[in-house]
This record gives C-alpha cells, structure tokens and sequence, in this order.
C-alpha cells in the first residue's frame, strides 16, 4: 500500500528486493495506481529491504441498480427538467397504474422526477405524450430526458404563438387601446365585446393551461408556489371580466389577460432554452461514444460490431482520428489521445502498449490495438454521468433555503394582493376593476419563478460543467462546505509527488567529464536494468547510448563497457568494500534528506554522483502557494520517513507535515487537526486514504484516473494534479456566490417592486399594469438563467 511503513523497520539504508522485482514497473502493475506504490530513502542501489506491500482488494463500486437499464433513459434530472415538478405525462394522469406515484417497484432511474428537480415548478406537461397514453414505461427508453425537454420548448413556444396570434383582434377591440390610438369608436361594433370574450376564452384555456394545470398539482400537494401565482392572476381577470360580458358593471380586463398569458409563455419558452444550455455539457459527454467498434476476431479478421457487443478482453483497432469506443489498455501500437472531454487535459496524452485508454477519447495519428477492459456501466464514463447526475439531484442546504424562500414569497404574494384589494376598494374607495388591477399586478410580479430558479440552475451548470474538466462532485454538501475550507491536509506520494523515481541532483568530482556526460554513461549502464532507481537515471539522460558487457554486481549496481569506457554505477556500499572515499557536504546533505544517491565510475575512477528521490510535482507548488493565498492552512500525511517527509515540506513550503503514519493512523491525523476547530479537506489516492478522507469534513480523491467510482470521497479528481484540488475550491467560491446573487436578485426586486405593483406612487403618475408586471418577474428568470450560464471553471 501507498505510504505503507513496516513497523519501525525504516533502515535510511535499504530499500530491498526491488532488485528482486524487476518485472514490477509502476506501468506493469495492472489495476493498480503506480503511485500507490512509495519509494523510501534509500543509500543502497539494490534497495534491500524494501518491500511492495500488497494492495487490498477494494472490491470496485458497482451500480447494482442499474444493472441492464441506462441510467440515462428517460431520467428528468434538475438539469434537464429545469425543475417544473409537475410536468406530468397527459395521458399518463389518466391511467392511474401509469402515474409515477404508483411505481413503487419500479427502478427508480426509469421516469424519475427526482426531488432537486423540482423546485416547485408545478403544473408543466410533457404534452406530446399525450397521444402515448397507452405505452409502458419500457417503450419511453427511446427517449431521453433531453428529448423531454426539446417537448416542453417546443410546446411552450406553440402555445405562444397561437395565443400571440389570437392576441392581436383582442388588442385591437380593446377600447382603452383604441383609445390610446386616438381611433375613437372607429373600429367598434356591435358584438365586438362578445368576440373579445371568445378569443379571450382561448388565449385563457389553451395559453393559460400549463399554470392552470400547475395550480391544480400545486394546491393538491400543499406547496403553493408560482403556478399558484400565475393561475390566480389571470383567473381573477377571466372571471372579472366574463362578468362584465355577462352585465357586470365594470371594465374588461381582456387585452391585460391576453397580454400576461402570452408574456408568461415568452418567459417560460426562453426560460426553459436557457435551463437546456446547462444540461448540454453532460449530455455531450453521453454523446461522447462511437456507435461500432472495429473487433479484432481470432482469425485476424477485422469485424465492424456495435459497441455493447464488446467484452472485457476483445480486441479492438482504432484508427487514426477515431473514438475510443470502450475502456481498455493499448495492447499494440503507439498514438496520442485527446482526452479533453473527459478529463479536463488540454493536450493530448502520449500513449503506447500497456497504457490505459480512457472510452470516449479521441485517438489522435496513430493506429492502435486496444484490449478491452470495462464496457457499459463499469465504463470510466458511465460512471462520471452516474456522479454528476447524483450530484445535481442531491438537495443542498441552499436548496432547501430557496424552497422554503419561494413559499412564503408566495404568501407574501397573495396577502399582498389581498391587502391592495382591500386598501383601494375600501380604504380610498376607488372602484373595483382598478383595484382588481392593482391586485392582479402585485400577485403576478411576486411569482417565485427566478427564486425557483436560482439554486437548481447554478447546481446543474456547476457539476455538468466542473464534470467536463475532470472535477466530480459526488456530495452537494461536503462541495458547499469545500468554499470554507480552512487546512487541506495532502497525502504524499502520487499527490504532492509522481510516485516515481527521478533524478533531483548530480555532482561532477572530474572537471574532465561535463554533467550531462556523466548521466548518460549512467544511463546507458542503467538501460538494462527494470529497477525504478535504473528507470529514473536512463529517463534523465538526453542521449541514451548503447552498452556491451552489461554486468550486474548483486547488492552494489552494475557495469558495463560504453564508448568504449568501463562504466559503472555504484551504491555507497560499493565504495566502502572498495575504500573509495568520498568527502562532499553535499552527498551528505542529500542522504539527510532521505534521497538515494548512487556514484558514477569510469574506469574505476569516481567521477561523479547522482541523488533520486520521489520527484515533486511541479503543480505541487503552484497549488500550495494558491492555497496560502486563500488563507487555507497546508499539510501533507505520510507513511515514508521523516527525513523524506521534512524535505518534501521544505521543498513546497508546506506549515506542517505528519511523517511515518500508518494507513490505519491518518484517520486520527486528520481528527487531530480537526480537533483545533479547523474546517479540514483530506485530499487522497481515494484507495489507501480511505478512512482519512471519510473522515474529512470534505474527501478528495485525487489521481483516482479511470477508477472513478470511490466510496468515500465527496469529490473526485480525476487527474493527478494538486491544482485540481485549488480549481475545485475556486469552484466551490465561485458556485456559492452565483446561488447568493441569483436568490438575491429573485428576491431583492420584490422589495421594488410590489410597492410599484399595488400603486403607491398612483398619485405621481407612475403605475405599472399587469403586463408590465409579468415582463418585470419574466426578465429577473432570464437574468437569474443567464447568471447561471456565466459560471466557469478556472483551471491553470
């Protein structure tokens, strides 16, 4: 196990028996993490003692639920169905075994409406489905939940042309209209009034359907909310005004309700086109793989089959230019790979045979054989759609804020709208159609519509959008608490390091040989050698020559003739046994520091001397200094040895660091820095660092690569980069201010706006009518959508 230390046997001296491994590579190692594998100090070449502790089975996260079923069919996440909790499925409502209350048995990824959708937007139907009355649930697969949404677009932005249409003799026989126009009674007729009673009628019953419908799901569930708003409004202008038809004395309220049914249906329609914009980042990667795959049969024949006919172990080519139709790793062949869409990485990854290979990637110019490894929903990218979509339908305290923000607005609506009833009609006695106007406008320009909007929005771009630059957030929570995150404490090896050896400093004793000399004679000699210590000198040198007599010494090095030199590269118990001494401060500093260091000779003359260590991310260090600049505290947790430990700290400025900690122990690290009231992230390989990143207040896994389903983190990096760890905190700032400033804006213009609304600058001249009110509470949904939609991920 990563960072695994055996009980106080940490000898600064002996690394052992990788000699002995040489097959195992940090690449050979399939299925595991190199990184998990730690590299100690070590002042022998042959690293005795050191030993590959077994990893534990961690039996890989399976979506036992969705077994055999898409979990991305026909789902209604808060991305695509923009909330509107009652959207109900016509003919559905009239079959009572259909409706989706009645499914008790059924899985829950099929026809869901799930909770954070919602937002109480109650009373939208999918109306095509109304000529589906009669289909199972198992004939909707075909569908989407996108292709349910493009239906309410759709049928919304029917509904307002049809009602515009209509609209326009209404506004035409409106004598207020006639009047403003200066035509007098020019266009009127007898019958005229009745007419506008007809046309009316239709703009309310067909234009007016989606919040009548909404107002009845609303009542029936005991949330009133903006449909109820809505509903009310133009219900009291139907009724009042049929009444004046019906002899009534009063005035008609005809061309304000035609106007405030087609102005909401407008602002529903670009509502809804911009609530789709925040689903399309997770749908792009659904859309991400190839329909066929060209399978390499027994006999050699290259067969075109449709993707859910691969198994693990088939083999498949993959031309240049081509997706990657299934997760696997490169059996034959050497190519690059854009992996952008999945992972965040801008350029494109060098791959060749024994690399894994992500599904869904874009092969770049060359031509490979892929091994097939996870297909369906074992896949790297079925299980990045199943997090982001738990995420966005996981409810945030925010959310519930909003919610509860959006009922009593409500209230607060409707006492409005009663309260102005009763001061213009009792009060100052004015007469009861400009009071019923006022009340009109006050309850339509209360409607929680934005308010609704304003979390589940900002929710659905967040984690579609972080989804797309390789940040899953798992936990909605744990993601809100990451913005007050006061320590990050950073496991080492894989994380703040690569996991590998690599060369950090070099020493020449003979003016006669220049530095990059030295390393390639070594690396020459080293070229033979699997041993990671020989892999870190040979990917250090520039040139690599080749090497005769190649010869290894059992527990010193190896030799070999280059150039016609005899090279060798030596442990420090090399020269012992052979009283070579060395006198350098500095090979002294280096073993303090717990690096290797092993001696280069040339013709049995010592030249020179090369340290290796566990090399330090460069992103390391940009991402501890962004973190100090957020004022987070920094640490680092590890198994390895204090001299390593204090050096990594040093080298990265870290304010504190806890070395030789068992796997077992780093959970009680992490309570102890808890302990000092600090808000704690743990951030991981999400494997060994389990139980540490459970108990953070926030768990990130980071490095996770393609095995993304990790129980205990709350947020999982997919790359091995620290500065994931920054982007995802930035995120988490920058997430919490869009929800405040679109809850703000969703509520904050009530507080102008209802005082308008009831009249009380009447006497100044300045009124606002119902249609006026309905643009006002319209353009605060686009402005809180379009707020949305400016949310982005900084990633360096």
């Amino acid at each position: 196990m990563k960072d695994k230390k055996e009980n106080g046997d940490h000898d600064a001296s002996k690394h052992g028996d990788q000699a002995d491994h040489g097959m195992h590579e940090h690449g050979n190692h399939e299925g595991h993490d190199h990184q998990k594998h730690e590299m100690k100090k070590d002042s022998s070449h042959d690293h005795e003692g050191h030993e590959h502790h077994d990893h534990e089975d961690h039996e890989e996260h399976k979506h036992a639920d969705h077994e055999g079923h898409d979990h991305h069919k026909h789902e209604m996440t808060e991305s695509s169905s923009h909330g509107h909790e009652g959207h109900e499925h016509h003919d559905h409502a009239d079959h009572e075994e259909h409706q989706h209350a009645d499914h008790e048995g059924h899985d829950h990824h099929k026809h869901e409406m799930t909770e954070s959708s919602s937002h109480d937007h109650e009373g939208h139907e999918h109306h095509d489905h109304g000529d589906h009355g009669g289909h199972e649930h198992g004939e909707h697969e075909g569908h989407n939940h996108h292709d349910h949404h493009a239906h309410m677009v759709a049928d919304f932005r029917k509904r307002f042309w049809i009602a515009l249409v209509i609209t326009v003799p209404v506004l035409i026989m409106s004598p207020m209209i006639q009047k403003f126009l200066g035509l007098g009674e020019a266009l009127r007729f007898p019958g005229d009034l009745f007419i506008s009673f007809i046309l009316s009628s239709i703009v309310y019953f067909y234009g007016g359907w989606p919040f009548l419908k909404g107002l009845w799901t609303e009542l029936r569930k005991k949330t009133p909310g903006m449909m109820t708003l809505i509903a009310l409004a133009v219900t009291v202008a139907y009724v009042y005004s049929t009444s004046v038809v019906l002899g009534l004395e009063g005035k008609v309220f005809f061309w304000e309700l035609a106007t405030l049914i087609d102005i909401m249906l407008l602002g529903h329609w670009i509502e809804m086109k911009s609530v789709m914009g925040a689903s399309r980042a997770l749908e792009e990667l659904a859309r991400l793989m190839p329909s066929e795959a060209h399978k390499i049969m027994p006999n050699g024949d290259v067969v075109d089959v449709a993707i859910d006919q691969l198994k693990p172990g088939d083999k498949v080519l993959i031309k240049p230019g081509e997706k990657i139709p299934a997760d696997g790793k490169v059996f034959e062949g050497e190519t690059s790979v854009n992996e952008s869409m999945l992972t965040g990485e801008s350029k494109p990854v060098y791959k060749r045979a024994g690399d894994p290979i992500i599904g869904g990637s874009i092969n770049g110019e060359g031509s490979v054989t892929v091994t097939v490894g996870k297909t369906g929903k074992d896949s790297f990218l079925s299980q990045v759609i199943t997090l982001v979509q738990e995420a966005q339908q996981s409810k945030s305290k925010t959310q519930d804020l909003a919610n509860k923000a959006a009922f009593w607005l409500t209230i607060i609506a409707i006492s409005a709208g009663a309260i102005t009833f009763f001061v213009w009609v009792v009060i100052i006695q004015k007469d009861v159609a400009f009071a019923l106007e006022r009340t009109v406008t006050v309850m339509v320009i209360t409607c929680p519509h934005a308010l609704g909007l304003a979390v589940p929005l900002v929710v659905a771009v967040s984690t579609a959008l972080s989804a797309t630059n390789g940040l899953l957030i798992r936990n909605r929570t744990a993601f809100e608490i990451a913005r007050n995150l006061q320590a990050i404490i950073f496991d080492k090896t894989g994380t703040l390091t690569k996991g590998e050896f690599g060369v950090t400093d070099t020493i020449v004793f003979n003016n006669s040989f220049k530095l990059e000399e030295m390393i390639e004679l070594a690396a020459a000699v080293e070229s033979h050698s699997e041993h990671p210590i020989a892999k870190g000198i040979t990917n250090a040198a520039k040139n690599h020559y080749d090497v005769q007599n190649f010869k290894s010494i059992p527990g010193k090095g190896a030799l070999g003739l280059v150039n016609g030199k005899q090279v060798s590269v030596v442990s420090p118990g090399y020269l012992r046994e052979k009283d070579l001494q060395v006198e350098s401060d500095r090979v002294e500093q280096y073993l303090d520091q717990g690096k290797t260091v092993v001696f280069v000779l040339v013709d049995n003359q010592l030249i020179g001397a090369i340290a290796l260590a566990d090399v330090i991310r460069p992103e390391s260090r940009q991402a501890i200094r962004a973190l100090k600049q957020m004022g987070i505290k920094t640490m680092m947790l590890t198994g390895d040895n204090k001299k390593v430990a204090q050096w990594v700290a040093e080298e990265l400025e870290l304010d504190e660091y806890f070395a030789e900690v068992l796997p077992h122990e780093k959970a009680l690290k992490v309570k102890e820095v808890q302990e000092r009231g600090l808000i704690v992230a743990m951030t991981g390989d999400g494997v060994n660092d389990a139980p540490a990143l459970a108990t953070a207040d926030v768990g990130i896994a980071i490095g996770a690569g393609t095995d993304v389903a990790v129980e205990t983190a709350d947020i999982i990096l997919v790359n091995s980069n620290p500065m994931d760890a920054v982007a995802i905190i930035t995120l988490a700032k920058a997430t919490y201010r869009k929800m405040v400033q679109n809850l703000a804006w969703a509520t904050g213009y009530n507080a102008f706006a209802i005082p308008l609304a009831a009249g009380v600058l009447y006497t100044a001249g300045i009124i606002l009518s119902p249609a006026m009110g309905a643009v006002l509470m319209s353009l605060s949904t686009v402005i809180v959508a379009f707020n949305a939609r400016l949310l982005k991920v900084k990633k360096n």
